[in-house]
C-alpha cells in the first residue's frame, strides 16, 4: 500500500477471562492426547464471577479429572487470591460435557474433514517472526506485563491485562509506533488518593518497565501511552467480565491485518480444520515468504466436512511474488500435503501442546511446528523450474 497509513492490533494477557477459557479447554484437550492420542475433543469453557462451566462434545477412552484440571490452570495463571476478585481455590466448576455425534464421527474417521470452513494464513516479512509487527508487539507487551507481575518488580499488578499498539506505516514499511495502550489490573496499592485513579509514579513505572523494553527504538517524541484510562483497574478478570473459549479469534491470528476464517482454535483437536487446516496454512504461508517467493502472502484453505481434501486454494501476494499467484497455488499443492490427515501428520498435531498455543497467539512463536520454514528451499527450487 502506497503512501502513510497507520494499522493498529490488540492482544490479551493469560488472565484476560476469554484467554482463561481458552487455557482450560486445550488443557483438556492435551489430557485427553496425553493418553488416547485417537480422541475426539470439541471443549468449550464458561467463565464468570465465582464459577467455571465446561463443556462440549468429547470421545476418549480415557479419563480426565476436570475439577482437578481446572483448579490447576486457574491457579496457574495466578487467580489464587481472593484480592483478585477470583480464586482457583473456592470457585464452583460444572462438568457438562458430552461425546461426538456418531454423525460426525462416521465421515472423520475415513480421513476428512471434520467440519466444512475457510481458513486463512499470513506471513510477511516486516518482522523476524515473519508476522505482522503490531500484532508481534501487542502480544510482546502482555507475555511482559506477566513477566514483570510474577517475577518483579511490579507485583501490585493482577493477572488480567490488555495491550493495543498502532504502527505509522509508509510505503507498506512500518516506521513507528505512534500508540501504546495497555490495561494493567492492580491491587488498591497503587491507587492514588483520590481513589480514582492509579499514582502517576505507577504509571510511569508501568511505561518504563513494560512499553519500553518492548517497542524500543520505535519510540518517538510522538508516541502517545494510554495507560489504565479509565483511572484505575482493580476489578478484573471473571469478576468484572465474563470469558468463553474462541471469543479471541483475531488476537490469536494476525491482528486484523488479513481476513478471519471465523473458526475458533482452543479446545479442539485436529480432526477439526478450523484449527489445523488454519495451522497449515500458517506453515504454507511462512515458507513461502522464507524461500524469497513474496514479501507477503496470504493464503486461503477451504473444506467439506468429510471431505480429505481442500475444495479450493487461494493465494495472494499483493503485488510483492517473484512468480504468479497461480504458480504458487501450483506449488503448495505440490509440497504440501493438505488433508486433515496429512496435516496432523506434518504438523505432528496429536502431540499434548495445545495450552502453550491459548495465551500471547498461536503464530509467531518458538516451539510448534506451524512455524518452522523447512520447505523453503523446496518451495524455491521448484519455484526456479517453474519459471
Amino acid at each position: 500500500m502506497k503512501g502513510k497509513f497507520f494499522i493498529t492490533s490488540e492482544s490479551v494477557g493469560a488472565g484476560h477471562p476469554d484467554k482463561v477459557c481458552d487455557q482450560i479447554s486445550d488443557a483438556v484437550l492435551d489430557a485427553v492426547l496425553a493418553e488416547d492420542p485417537k480422541g475426539r475433543v470439541a471443549c468449550e469453557t464458561f467463565i464468570s464471577m465465582g464459577l467455571v462451566i465446561v463443556g462440549g462434545e468429547i470421545t476418549t477412552t480415557t479419563y480426565v479429572d476436570v475439577h482437578k484440571l481446572v483448579r490447576e490452570v486457574v491457579l496457574d495463571i495466578g487467580y489464587n487470591d481472593p484480592k483478585y476478585g477470583f480464586d482457583g481455590n473456592t470457585c464452583s466448576i460444572l462438568n457438562a460435557i458430552n461425546s461426538q455425534s456418531p454423525d460426525i464421527s462416521q465421515g472423520v474417521d475415513t480421513g476428512g474433514a471434520g467440519d466444512q470452513g475457510i481458513m486463512f494464513g499470513y506471513a510477511t516479512d516486516e518482522t523476524p517472526e515473519l508476522m505482522p509487527l503490531a500484532i508481534m508487539l501487542a502480544h510482546k507487551l502482555v507475555a511482559r506485563v506477566e513477566e514483570v507481575r510474577k517475577n518483579g518488580p511490579l507485583d501490585y499488578l493482577g493477572p488480567d491485562c490488555k495491550s493495543q499498539v498502532t504502527i505509522e506505516y509508509e510505503d507498506d514499511k512500518p516506521l513507528r509506533v505512534d500508540a501504546v495502550v495497555l490495561a494493567c489490573q492492580h491491587t488498591e496499592d497503587i491507587v492514588d488518593d483520590s481513589g480514582k485513579k492509579i499514582t502517576a509514579k505507577a504509571r510511569q513505572e508501568i511505561i518504563d518497565t513494560i512499553a519500553k523494553p518492548i517497542v524500543g527504538d520505535m519510540i518517538d517524541d510522538k508516541t502517545k501511552f494510554y495507560i489504565n484510562e479509565t483511572g484505575k483497574f482493580v476489578v478484573g478478570g471473571p469478576q468484572s467480565d465474563t470469558g468463553l473459549t474462541g471469543r479471541k479469534i483475531v488476537v490469536d491470528t494476525y491482528g486484523g491485518i488479513v481476513a478471519h476464517g471465523g473458526g475458533a482454535f482452543s479446545g479442539k483437536d485436529s480432526t477439526k480444520v478450523d484449527r489445523s487446516a488454519t495451522y497449515m496454512a500458517r506453515y504454507v504461508t511462512k515458507n513461502v515468504v522464507a524461500a524469497g517467493l513474496a514479501k507477503k502472502c496470504l493464503v486461503q484453505f477451504s473444506y467439506a466436512i468429510g471431505h480429505p481434501e481442500p475444495v479450493s486454494i487461494f493465494v495472494d501476494t499483493y503485488g510483492t511474488g517473484k512468480v504468479s499467484d497461480e504458480t504458487l497455488v501450483d506449488l503448495i499443492r505440490k509440497n504440501f500435503d493438505l488433508s486433515p490427515q496429512g496435516i496432523i501428520k506434518t504438523l505432528d498435531l496429536l502431540s499434548p501442546n495445545f495450552r502453550k498455543t491459548a495465551a500471547y497467539g498461536h503464530f509467531g512463536r518458538d516451539g510448534f511446528a506451524w512455524e518452522k520454514t523447512d520447505k523453503a528451499d523446496a518451495l524455491k527450487k521448484d519455484a526456479q523450474v517453474a519459471a
